[in-house]
Protein backbone atom coordinates (compact mmCIF):
# COMPACT_ATOMS: atom_id res chain seq x y z
CA UNK A 1 0.00 0.00 0.00
CA UNK A 2 1.56 3.58 -1.32
CA UNK A 3 2.36 5.64 2.06
CA UNK A 4 1.87 8.85 -0.27
CA UNK A 5 -1.05 9.76 1.36
CA UNK A 6 0.15 9.50 4.62
CA UNK A 7 3.57 11.53 3.70
CA UNK A 8 1.03 14.34 2.44
CA UNK A 9 -0.68 14.35 5.86
CA UNK A 10 2.50 14.71 7.93
CA UNK A 11 2.91 17.58 5.21
CA UNK A 12 -0.01 19.59 5.57
CA UNK A 13 0.29 19.54 9.37
CA UNK A 14 3.80 20.75 9.10
CA UNK A 15 3.38 23.32 7.04
CA UNK A 16 -0.11 24.71 8.30
CA UNK A 17 1.18 24.38 11.75
CA UNK A 18 4.64 26.27 10.91
CA UNK A 19 2.32 28.98 8.83
CA UNK A 20 0.09 29.11 11.40
CA UNK A 21 2.73 30.06 14.16
CA UNK A 22 4.83 32.23 11.92
CA UNK A 23 1.96 34.35 11.15
CA UNK A 24 1.07 34.76 14.84
CA UNK A 25 4.43 36.34 15.49
CA UNK A 26 5.09 38.43 12.44
CA UNK A 27 1.24 39.81 12.27
CA UNK A 28 0.46 39.81 16.09
CA UNK A 29 3.89 40.34 17.11
CA UNK A 30 3.66 37.13 19.46
CA UNK A 31 7.37 36.84 20.96
CA UNK A 32 8.81 33.62 20.19
CA UNK A 33 10.66 33.79 24.12
CA UNK A 34 8.63 34.45 26.98
CA UNK A 35 11.21 37.02 28.35
CA UNK A 36 10.91 39.72 25.89
CA UNK A 37 10.20 43.00 26.93
CA UNK A 38 8.48 45.84 25.04
CA UNK A 39 8.65 49.48 25.14
CA UNK A 40 5.19 51.17 26.28
CA UNK A 41 4.37 54.96 26.40
CA UNK A 42 1.98 56.69 28.47
CA UNK A 43 0.21 59.57 27.65
CA UNK A 44 -1.80 61.71 29.56
CA UNK A 45 -4.14 64.49 28.18
CA UNK A 46 -5.89 67.06 30.02
CA UNK A 47 -8.42 69.11 28.76
CA UNK A 48 -9.39 72.71 30.90
CA UNK A 49 -11.97 75.12 30.05
CA UNK A 50 -14.76 77.06 31.45
CA UNK A 51 -18.23 76.36 31.26
CA UNK A 52 -20.90 78.66 30.52
CA UNK A 53 -23.70 77.18 32.58
CA UNK A 54 -25.16 75.01 30.11
CA UNK A 55 -24.68 71.89 27.95
CA UNK A 56 -21.26 71.47 26.45
CA UNK A 57 -20.06 69.55 23.91
CA UNK A 58 -16.07 68.22 24.34
CA UNK A 59 -14.66 66.35 20.93
CA UNK A 60 -10.99 65.36 21.53
CA UNK A 61 -8.77 64.18 18.30
CA UNK A 62 -7.52 60.43 19.73
CA UNK A 63 -4.41 58.60 18.52
CA UNK A 64 -4.38 55.77 16.32
CA UNK A 65 -2.62 52.06 14.86
CA UNK A 66 0.53 54.18 13.07
CA UNK A 67 3.69 53.64 12.01
CA UNK A 68 5.85 52.73 14.92
CA UNK A 69 2.99 52.42 17.84
CA UNK A 70 -0.21 50.50 18.40
CA UNK A 71 -2.92 51.48 21.08
CA UNK A 72 -2.98 48.86 23.80
CA UNK A 73 -5.90 50.65 26.14
CA UNK A 74 -6.97 53.62 26.91
CA UNK A 75 -9.23 55.50 30.27
CA UNK A 76 -10.87 58.85 30.62
CA UNK A 77 -12.09 60.72 33.79
CA UNK A 78 -14.90 62.85 33.73
CA UNK A 79 -17.23 62.96 36.89
CA UNK A 80 -20.53 63.49 35.53
CA UNK A 81 -19.61 63.57 31.41
CA UNK A 82 -21.42 60.88 29.29
CA UNK A 83 -18.83 59.46 26.69
CA UNK A 84 -18.54 57.89 23.34
CA UNK A 85 -15.76 57.10 21.27
CA UNK A 86 -16.65 57.67 17.37
CA UNK A 87 -14.38 56.97 14.40
CA UNK A 88 -14.42 57.58 10.67
CA UNK A 89 -12.23 57.39 7.66
CA UNK A 90 -10.48 60.35 9.13
CA UNK A 91 -9.80 59.15 12.43
CA UNK A 92 -11.33 58.64 16.30
CA UNK A 93 -12.31 60.81 18.13
CA UNK A 94 -13.67 61.11 22.02
CA UNK A 95 -16.89 62.92 22.42
CA UNK A 96 -17.88 64.24 26.47
CA UNK A 97 -21.50 65.61 27.00
CA UNK A 98 -23.39 66.99 29.82
CA UNK A 99 -26.89 69.12 30.03
CA UNK A 100 -25.60 71.24 32.82
CA UNK A 101 -21.86 72.93 33.73
CA UNK A 102 -20.40 76.04 35.26
CA UNK A 103 -16.93 77.04 36.09
CA UNK A 104 -13.82 75.51 35.17
CA UNK A 105 -14.17 72.10 33.72
CA UNK A 106 -10.85 69.28 33.24
CA UNK A 107 -11.09 66.33 31.96
CA UNK A 108 -8.69 63.58 31.11
CA UNK A 109 -7.79 60.99 28.71
CA UNK A 110 -4.81 58.55 29.21
CA UNK A 111 -3.37 55.94 26.59
CA UNK A 112 -0.80 53.30 26.33
CA UNK A 113 1.23 53.08 23.00
CA UNK A 114 2.89 50.34 22.41
CA UNK A 115 6.28 51.12 20.75
CA UNK A 116 6.08 48.46 17.44
CA UNK A 117 8.75 48.16 14.72
CA UNK A 118 6.25 46.47 12.79
CA UNK A 119 3.02 48.50 13.21
CA UNK A 120 1.98 50.00 9.85
CA UNK A 121 -0.71 53.20 9.41
CA UNK A 122 -4.48 51.97 8.13
CA UNK A 123 -3.98 53.20 4.06
CA UNK A 124 -6.45 56.53 4.20
CA UNK A 125 -7.08 57.77 0.24
CA UNK A 126 -5.69 61.00 -0.12
CA UNK A 127 -7.78 64.40 0.84
CA UNK A 128 -9.37 66.43 -2.67
CA UNK A 129 -7.73 69.02 -3.35
CA UNK A 130 -8.95 72.22 -1.84
CA UNK A 131 -7.66 75.45 -3.15
CA UNK A 132 -9.81 78.35 -2.62
CA UNK A 133 -8.60 81.41 -4.97
CA UNK A 134 -6.44 84.04 -3.69
CA UNK A 135 -7.57 87.99 -3.94
CA UNK A 136 -5.24 90.20 -5.61
CA UNK A 137 -2.31 90.86 -5.03
CA UNK A 138 -1.84 87.79 -3.17
CA UNK A 139 -2.85 85.71 -6.19
CA UNK A 140 0.54 86.73 -7.90
CA UNK A 141 2.54 86.47 -4.63
CA UNK A 142 1.29 82.85 -4.90
CA UNK A 143 1.84 82.22 -8.05
CA UNK A 144 5.20 83.17 -8.27
CA UNK A 145 6.28 81.39 -4.90
CA UNK A 146 5.02 78.16 -6.97
CA UNK A 147 6.77 78.82 -9.80
CA UNK A 148 10.07 79.55 -8.06
CA UNK A 149 9.68 76.30 -5.82
CA UNK A 150 8.66 74.05 -8.98
CA UNK A 151 11.40 75.16 -11.31
CA UNK A 152 13.92 74.16 -8.21
CA UNK A 153 12.92 70.29 -7.47
CA UNK A 154 12.26 67.52 -9.52
CA UNK A 155 8.98 65.67 -7.94
CA UNK A 156 6.28 66.51 -5.43
CA UNK A 157 8.55 65.55 -2.40
CA UNK A 158 11.57 68.06 -3.10
CA UNK A 159 8.44 70.72 -4.40
CA UNK A 160 7.52 70.77 -1.04
CA UNK A 161 10.70 70.58 0.92
CA UNK A 162 11.78 74.10 -1.43
CA UNK A 163 8.50 75.63 -0.84
CA UNK A 164 9.13 75.22 2.93
CA UNK A 165 12.67 77.23 2.72
CA UNK A 166 11.44 79.88 0.56
CA UNK A 167 8.76 80.60 3.21
CA UNK A 168 10.30 79.66 6.76
CA UNK A 169 14.12 79.73 5.58
CA UNK A 170 16.45 82.65 5.14
CA UNK A 171 15.55 82.78 1.57
CA UNK A 172 12.30 84.00 2.81
CA UNK A 173 11.17 86.99 0.11
CA UNK A 174 8.67 89.44 -0.01
CA UNK A 175 5.78 87.36 -2.00
CA UNK A 176 6.44 84.91 1.71
CA UNK A 177 6.06 88.13 4.00
CA UNK A 178 2.69 89.23 2.28
CA UNK A 179 1.15 85.54 2.50
CA UNK A 180 1.95 85.11 5.95
CA UNK A 181 -0.34 88.45 6.50
CA UNK A 182 -3.18 86.06 5.97
CA UNK A 183 -2.02 82.61 6.93
CA UNK A 184 -0.21 80.37 9.23
CA UNK A 185 2.78 79.14 8.19
CA UNK A 186 1.96 75.36 8.01
CA UNK A 187 -1.82 76.42 6.84
CA UNK A 188 0.02 78.48 4.18
CA UNK A 189 2.24 75.73 2.48
CA UNK A 190 -0.52 73.22 2.51
CA UNK A 191 -2.19 75.54 0.84
CA UNK A 192 0.18 76.42 -1.85
CA UNK A 193 1.07 72.53 -2.58
CA UNK A 194 -3.08 72.21 -2.67
CA UNK A 195 -2.78 74.61 -5.35
CA UNK A 196 -0.11 73.50 -7.55
CA UNK A 197 -2.36 70.12 -7.42
CA UNK A 198 -0.03 68.88 -4.75
CA UNK A 199 -1.96 66.75 -2.13
CA UNK A 200 -0.71 67.69 1.37
CA UNK A 201 -2.59 68.17 5.52
CA UNK A 202 -1.85 69.29 8.44
CA UNK A 203 -1.19 66.49 11.09
CA UNK A 204 -0.43 67.40 14.89
CA UNK A 205 2.11 65.42 16.83
CA UNK A 206 3.32 64.94 20.19
CA UNK A 207 7.07 64.32 20.30
CA UNK A 208 7.93 62.16 23.24
CA UNK A 209 10.00 62.20 25.82
CA UNK A 210 10.40 60.46 28.99
CA UNK A 211 8.96 62.62 32.49
CA UNK A 212 7.67 65.74 30.36
CA UNK A 213 4.88 67.34 31.70
CA UNK A 214 2.07 70.05 29.75
CA UNK A 215 3.57 69.62 26.47
CA UNK A 216 1.55 70.96 23.56
CA UNK A 217 1.22 69.56 20.36
CA UNK A 218 3.53 70.61 17.03
CA UNK A 219 2.24 70.87 13.65
CA UNK A 220 3.35 68.81 10.66
CA UNK A 221 2.96 68.59 6.75
CA UNK A 222 1.84 65.46 5.23
CA UNK A 223 2.56 65.15 1.35
CA UNK A 224 1.16 62.67 -0.77
CA UNK A 225 4.17 60.69 -2.73
CA UNK A 226 2.02 59.56 -5.69
CA UNK A 227 4.73 57.05 -7.23
CA UNK A 228 5.15 55.29 -3.71
CA UNK A 229 0.90 55.56 -2.23
CA UNK A 230 2.36 56.98 0.93
CA UNK A 231 2.52 59.60 3.23
CA UNK A 232 5.78 61.64 3.85
CA UNK A 233 6.04 64.13 6.27
CA UNK A 234 7.93 67.43 6.73
CA UNK A 235 9.10 69.45 8.97
CA UNK A 236 6.97 72.78 8.44
CA UNK A 237 9.95 74.93 9.67
CA UNK A 238 13.17 73.00 8.08
CA UNK A 239 11.51 71.16 5.17
CA UNK A 240 13.36 67.72 6.55
CA UNK A 241 11.74 65.36 5.19
CA UNK A 242 11.27 62.36 7.42
CA UNK A 243 9.73 61.42 10.52
CA UNK A 244 11.44 61.44 13.94
CA UNK A 245 11.37 57.91 15.72
CA UNK A 246 9.42 59.86 19.19
CA UNK A 247 7.15 61.86 17.00
CA UNK A 248 3.47 60.13 18.01
CA UNK A 249 1.02 61.30 15.38
CA UNK A 250 -2.51 62.32 17.22
CA UNK A 251 -4.55 63.78 14.25
CA UNK A 252 -4.40 63.11 10.67
CA UNK A 253 -7.62 63.89 9.55
CA UNK A 254 -7.32 67.52 8.97
CA UNK A 255 -9.64 68.84 11.50
CA UNK A 256 -9.51 70.44 14.79
CA UNK A 257 -7.33 68.62 17.54
CA UNK A 258 -10.13 69.97 20.14
CA UNK A 259 -13.39 71.38 19.93
CA UNK A 260 -15.50 72.78 23.13
CA UNK A 261 -19.14 73.99 22.71
CA UNK A 262 -20.12 75.14 25.75
CA UNK A 263 -17.01 76.60 27.29
CA UNK A 264 -14.32 79.35 26.54
CA UNK A 265 -10.57 79.47 26.91
CA UNK A 266 -10.16 75.61 26.34
CA UNK A 267 -6.98 74.14 25.98
CA UNK A 268 -5.24 70.71 26.21
CA UNK A 269 -2.01 69.42 27.25
CA UNK A 270 -0.23 66.50 27.42
CA UNK A 271 2.11 64.71 29.87
CA UNK A 272 4.18 61.30 29.06
CA UNK A 273 6.51 58.56 30.65
CA UNK A 274 7.64 54.98 29.21
CA UNK A 275 8.33 52.19 30.65
CA UNK A 276 8.83 48.61 29.93
CA UNK A 277 6.50 45.36 29.92
CA UNK A 278 6.98 41.91 29.00
CA UNK A 279 5.69 41.39 25.67
CA UNK A 280 3.35 38.51 26.31
CA UNK A 281 1.45 41.12 28.45
CA UNK A 282 1.37 44.18 25.94
CA UNK A 283 0.01 41.57 23.24
CA UNK A 284 -2.76 40.40 25.48
CA UNK A 285 -3.85 44.24 25.82
CA UNK A 286 -3.64 44.30 21.99
CA UNK A 287 -7.16 45.97 20.19
CA UNK A 288 -6.90 43.30 17.79
CA UNK A 289 -10.22 42.01 16.21
CA UNK A 290 -10.92 38.62 16.87
CA UNK A 291 -10.23 36.55 13.49
CA UNK A 292 -10.04 33.01 12.58
CA UNK A 293 -6.12 33.91 11.73
CA UNK A 294 -6.07 35.17 14.93
CA UNK A 295 -7.72 32.62 16.57
CA UNK A 296 -5.85 32.45 20.53
CA UNK A 297 -6.84 31.51 23.93
CA UNK A 298 -6.70 35.18 24.65
CA UNK A 299 -10.22 35.53 23.89
CA UNK A 300 -11.37 33.96 26.78
CA UNK A 301 -11.37 34.45 30.24
CA UNK A 302 -8.71 34.56 33.08
CA UNK A 303 -9.53 31.28 33.93
CA UNK A 304 -10.29 29.58 31.22
CA UNK A 305 -7.17 30.48 29.88
CA UNK A 306 -4.95 28.98 33.35
CA UNK A 307 -7.19 25.79 32.21
CA UNK A 308 -5.52 25.61 28.47
CA UNK A 309 -2.52 26.71 29.99
CA UNK A 310 -2.64 23.00 31.42
CA UNK A 311 -4.31 21.53 28.88
CA UNK A 312 -2.18 22.24 25.93
CA UNK A 313 0.68 20.66 27.64
CA UNK A 314 -0.85 17.14 27.07
CA UNK A 315 0.40 16.56 23.72
CA UNK A 316 4.05 17.61 24.89
CA UNK A 317 3.81 14.81 27.69
CA UNK A 318 2.39 12.49 24.60
CA UNK A 319 5.29 13.69 22.45
CA UNK A 320 6.95 12.08 25.29
CA UNK A 321 5.68 9.03 25.73
CA UNK A 322 5.90 8.10 22.22
CA UNK A 323 9.49 8.60 21.75
CA UNK A 324 10.25 6.53 25.05
CA UNK A 325 8.23 3.55 24.18
CA UNK A 326 8.61 3.32 20.64
CA UNK A 327 12.22 4.37 19.65
CA UNK A 328 13.69 3.79 23.53
CA UNK A 329 11.41 1.02 24.15
CA UNK A 330 11.02 1.69 28.13
CA UNK A 331 7.75 0.15 29.13
CA UNK A 332 5.55 1.97 31.39
CA UNK A 333 2.19 0.60 33.33
CA UNK A 334 -0.46 2.00 31.21
CA UNK A 335 -0.08 3.62 27.98
CA UNK A 336 -0.32 7.65 28.80
CA UNK A 337 -0.58 7.64 33.32
CA UNK A 338 2.88 9.08 32.78
CA UNK A 339 1.40 12.45 31.48
CA UNK A 340 -1.31 12.77 33.97
CA UNK A 341 1.50 12.04 36.59
CA UNK A 342 3.84 14.78 35.08
CA UNK A 343 0.79 17.07 35.05
CA UNK A 344 0.39 15.90 39.08
CA UNK A 345 4.18 16.91 39.14
CA UNK A 346 3.68 20.17 37.61
CA UNK A 347 1.10 21.43 40.58
CA UNK A 348 3.01 19.82 43.13
CA UNK A 349 6.70 20.07 42.35
CA UNK A 350 8.77 17.62 41.60
CA UNK A 351 9.96 16.43 44.95
CA UNK A 352 7.26 16.60 46.49
CA UNK A 353 5.27 14.52 43.78
CA UNK A 354 7.96 12.14 43.46
CA UNK A 355 7.52 11.12 47.37
CA UNK A 356 3.67 11.33 47.60
CA UNK A 357 3.12 9.36 44.44
CA UNK A 358 6.02 6.48 45.75
CA UNK A 359 3.95 6.52 49.07
CA UNK A 360 0.29 6.44 47.72
CA UNK A 361 1.55 3.72 45.27
CA UNK A 362 3.60 1.62 48.18
CA UNK A 363 0.89 1.48 51.38
CA UNK A 364 -1.64 1.00 48.13
CA UNK A 365 0.00 -2.11 47.04
CA UNK A 366 -0.23 -3.49 50.63
CA UNK A 367 -3.49 -3.27 51.13
CA UNK A 368 -4.34 -4.56 47.58
CA UNK A 369 -2.22 -7.42 48.27
CA UNK A 370 -4.66 -8.33 50.99
CA UNK A 371 -7.88 -7.54 48.65
CA UNK A 372 -6.71 -10.30 46.29
CA UNK A 373 -7.14 -13.17 49.36
CA UNK A 374 -10.95 -12.11 49.58
CA UNK A 375 -11.94 -13.49 45.72
CA UNK A 376 -13.68 -9.95 44.93
CA UNK A 377 -15.49 -9.25 41.81
CA UNK A 378 -13.11 -6.47 39.36
CA UNK A 379 -15.20 -4.08 39.65
CA UNK A 380 -16.22 -3.98 43.56
CA UNK A 381 -12.08 -4.92 44.02
CA UNK A 382 -11.24 -1.76 41.76
CA UNK A 383 -13.54 0.52 43.87
CA UNK A 384 -11.99 -0.58 47.17
CA UNK A 385 -9.00 0.42 45.64
CA UNK A 386 -10.03 3.99 44.76
CA UNK A 387 -11.98 4.36 48.28
CA UNK A 388 -8.54 3.45 49.78
CA UNK A 389 -6.63 5.26 47.53
CA UNK A 390 -8.56 8.95 48.74
CA UNK A 391 -8.08 7.43 52.51
CA UNK A 392 -4.32 7.01 51.87
CA UNK A 393 -4.31 10.96 50.30
CA UNK A 394 -6.38 12.41 52.88
CA UNK A 395 -4.68 10.59 56.01
CA UNK A 396 -0.85 11.81 54.53
CA UNK A 397 -2.60 15.39 54.56
CA UNK A 398 -3.87 15.42 57.41
CA UNK A 399 -0.34 14.10 59.10
CA UNK A 400 1.40 16.94 56.38
CA UNK A 401 -0.40 20.10 57.51
CA UNK A 402 -0.21 18.27 61.05
CA UNK A 403 3.81 18.61 60.95
CA UNK A 404 4.26 21.55 58.93
CA UNK A 405 4.74 20.51 55.98
CA UNK A 406 2.29 22.82 53.68
CA UNK A 407 3.95 20.91 50.43
CA UNK A 408 2.35 17.64 51.69
CA UNK A 409 -1.02 19.21 50.64
CA UNK A 410 -0.50 19.37 47.05
CA UNK A 411 -0.41 15.25 46.75
CA UNK A 412 -4.34 15.69 46.52
CA UNK A 413 -3.40 17.22 42.67
CA UNK A 414 -2.85 13.35 42.05
CA UNK A 415 -5.88 12.07 39.68
CA UNK A 416 -6.89 9.48 41.97
CA UNK A 417 -8.66 6.49 39.44
CA UNK A 418 -5.07 6.85 37.48
CA UNK A 419 -3.35 5.93 41.13
CA UNK A 420 -6.25 3.25 41.78
CA UNK A 421 -5.68 0.99 38.33
CA UNK A 422 -1.95 1.60 38.20
CA UNK A 423 -1.91 0.29 41.98
CA UNK A 424 -4.71 -2.89 40.30
CA UNK A 425 -2.28 -3.05 37.29
CA UNK A 426 0.78 -3.32 39.29
CA UNK A 427 -0.80 -5.94 41.82
CA UNK A 428 -1.85 -8.23 38.86
CA UNK A 429 1.66 -8.07 37.50
CA UNK A 430 3.22 -9.19 40.53
CA UNK A 431 0.76 -12.14 40.91
CA UNK A 432 1.27 -13.04 37.11
CA UNK A 433 5.11 -12.61 36.35
CA UNK A 434 7.03 -11.35 39.85
CA UNK A 435 7.83 -8.49 41.45
CA UNK A 436 10.81 -7.89 38.49
CA UNK A 437 8.44 -6.65 36.02
CA UNK A 438 6.51 -4.85 38.63
CA UNK A 439 9.74 -2.61 38.91
CA UNK A 440 10.74 -2.47 35.29
CA UNK A 441 6.87 -1.04 34.57
CA UNK A 442 6.92 1.02 37.54
CA UNK A 443 10.30 2.56 37.35
CA UNK A 444 10.03 2.98 33.14
CA UNK A 445 6.69 4.63 34.43
CA UNK A 446 8.06 7.06 37.57
CA UNK A 447 10.95 7.85 34.33
CA UNK A 448 8.99 8.47 32.04
CA UNK A 449 6.14 10.84 34.38
CA UNK A 450 9.44 12.60 35.12
CA UNK A 451 11.04 13.56 31.81
CA UNK A 452 7.49 14.57 30.74
CA UNK A 453 7.63 16.63 33.64
CA UNK A 454 10.79 18.83 32.77
CA UNK A 455 9.26 18.93 29.37
CA UNK A 456 6.25 20.12 30.04
CA UNK A 457 7.35 22.42 33.06
CA UNK A 458 10.29 24.11 30.73
CA UNK A 459 8.94 28.11 30.44
CA UNK A 460 9.52 28.17 26.81
CA UNK A 461 7.59 25.22 25.81
CA UNK A 462 4.92 26.68 28.07
CA UNK A 463 4.70 29.96 26.00
CA UNK A 464 4.77 28.75 22.88
CA UNK A 465 1.95 26.19 23.21
CA UNK A 466 0.09 28.24 24.82
CA UNK A 467 0.38 31.63 22.61
CA UNK A 468 0.91 29.56 19.07
CA UNK A 469 -1.92 26.87 18.47
CA UNK A 470 -0.09 25.90 15.12
CA UNK A 471 2.48 24.07 17.27
CA UNK A 472 -0.10 21.21 17.78
CA UNK A 473 -0.76 20.24 13.96
CA UNK A 474 3.65 20.17 14.38
CA UNK A 475 3.11 17.86 17.93
CA UNK A 476 0.77 15.61 15.71
CA UNK A 477 2.63 15.73 12.34
CA UNK A 478 5.87 14.64 14.60
CA UNK A 479 3.70 11.90 16.44
CA UNK A 480 2.14 10.21 13.41
CA UNK A 481 5.94 9.88 12.20
CA UNK A 482 6.96 8.42 15.24
CA UNK A 483 4.11 6.52 14.83
CA UNK A 484 4.86 5.16 11.41
CA UNK A 485 8.35 3.75 12.67
CA UNK A 486 8.82 0.23 12.85
CA UNK A 487 12.65 -0.59 13.78
CA UNK A 488 14.28 -1.75 16.78
CA UNK A 489 14.38 0.17 20.12
CA UNK A 490 17.15 1.42 21.37
CA UNK A 491 16.67 -1.23 24.92
CA UNK A 492 16.30 -3.99 22.15
CA UNK A 493 19.86 -3.34 20.42
CA UNK A 494 21.59 -4.82 23.91
CA UNK A 495 20.41 -8.63 22.42
CA UNK A 496 22.94 -7.90 19.66
CA UNK A 497 25.89 -7.25 22.06
CA UNK A 498 27.13 -11.37 21.81
CA UNK A 499 27.07 -11.33 18.54
CA UNK A 500 29.69 -8.07 18.66
CA UNK A 501 31.80 -9.49 21.06
CA UNK A 502 32.30 -12.91 19.42
CA UNK A 503 33.23 -10.75 16.36
CA UNK A 504 35.28 -8.85 18.27
CA UNK A 505 37.53 -12.35 19.44
CA UNK A 506 37.77 -12.90 16.41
Amino acid sequence: MSRLPFYLIVGLLLVAGIAASVHRHIQFEIPWLPGEQRQVWEVEAVINFNAQGGPVEVNLALPTHQTGYRVLTENTASSGYGLAYQGDERGRRAQWTIRNAAGNQQLYYSVQMLVSPEARAPIQAPPQLTSSPWERPYDTAATQLIERAWARSANNMTFARELIRDINGEAQGENARLLLTQEAPSALIVRLLNQADVQAREVSGLLLEDGRRRQPLTTWIQVFDETAETWSIFNPVTGEQGRPENLLLWEMGGRAVLEVQGGTNSRVSFSMMTHHQPASAAVRNHHSDDTLLNFSIHSLPLEEQALFQTILLIPIGALVVVFLRVLVGIKTSGTFMPVLIALAFIQTSLLTGLIGFLLVVAVGLVIRSYLSHLNLLLVARVSAVIITVIAIISIFSVLAYRMGLNAGLTITFFPMIILSWTIERMSILWEEEGPKQVLIQGGGSLLTAVIAFLAMNNSLVRHITFNFLGVQLILMALILLLGNYTGYRLLELRRFKPITEDEQTR
